[in-house]
């Protein structure tokens, strides 16, 4: 295993933070939670329309503030007072997130990147130069970890994926996807995959060929052992792995 990736095989990495009712999903009250339980952290980027960069998971605002309106078409000023499910908790800046975990757990630093890659890999790379602490990258947009490969090699990319029945992609882009036929261009350092099909042919290849295969997400304590049968780690969600 490269010696890079140790700590995602032994850490217990928490999806979105540590969250709960009180603090929320990519919250800094959930990020501080984590890093009080020695948990490393999943987190989720984007890069909105004045170059900002916040945590934030989801494209649209509304499910998580009550916003209707695409995070990337705003700008900072517009969304920093928003509240993240009725709780006190704003929409972090992606700095002031690095600024508060300073090397104490790691990071896995998934990117948005919903149109060309470059301007959020770039900005992000820039910000990360002069980070200590232990960190990854990884996207479900293949440009995005490729962008990395060829700019950034030195910095540890996963290529995110899973079955994709959702018909937002084509079916052309489903299959490619599901079966890392993009991974020519990405050169990922490892896979994460959904955990409900960590059971398919492809990965259980790509494992035999020494790949290290992460999963995506434990919700239970049963879901979470099972799956580490399966990959080598897996990120939680809504329980503590540790009781």
């Amino acid at each position: 295993m490269d010696s890079r990736m140790k700590w995602l095989a032994e850490d217990k990495i928490a999806h979105r933070g540590y969250h709960n009712s009180r603090y929320p999903e990519n919250s800094m009250g959930a990020f501080k939670r984590a890093i009080d339980h020695g948990f490393s952290i999943e987190l989720d980027i984007h890069m909105l329309s004045d170059g900002e960069i916040v945590v934030y998971h989801d494209d649209n605002l509304k499910r998580v503030t009550g916003v209707d309106k695409d995070i990337e078409k705003c700008t900072y000023e517009e969304i920093k007072n928003l509240k993240l499910l009725d709780s006190n908790e704003n929409i972090p800046l992606f700095k002031d997130v690095l600024n508060e975990v300073n090397g104490k757990v790691g990071i896995m630093i998934e990117l948005k990147t919903r149109g060309k890659a470059g301007p959020l890999e770039e900005k992000t790379y820039e910000m990360l130069k002069n980070y200590k602490g232990r960190y990854i990258i990884q996207s479900f947009n293949p440009f995005s970890v490729a962008w990395f490969y060829k700019n950034a090699p030195e910095i540890v990319r996963g290529q995110l994926s899973g079955y994709f029945k959702d018909d937002d992609l084509s079916l052309v882009s489903r299959v490619l996807l599901r079966n890392y036929l993009l991974n020519f261009l990405s050169k990922p350092d490892f896979i994460n995959y959904d955990i409900n099909y960590l059971h398919r042919l492809p990965i259980k290849l790509i494992r035999c060929k020494g790949k290290f295969v992460f999963g995506w997400t434990a919700r239970s304590k049963t879901e979470f052992c099972d799956a580490l049968n399966r990959c080598e780690n897996a990120v939680f969600e809504d329980f503590n792995p540790c009781e």
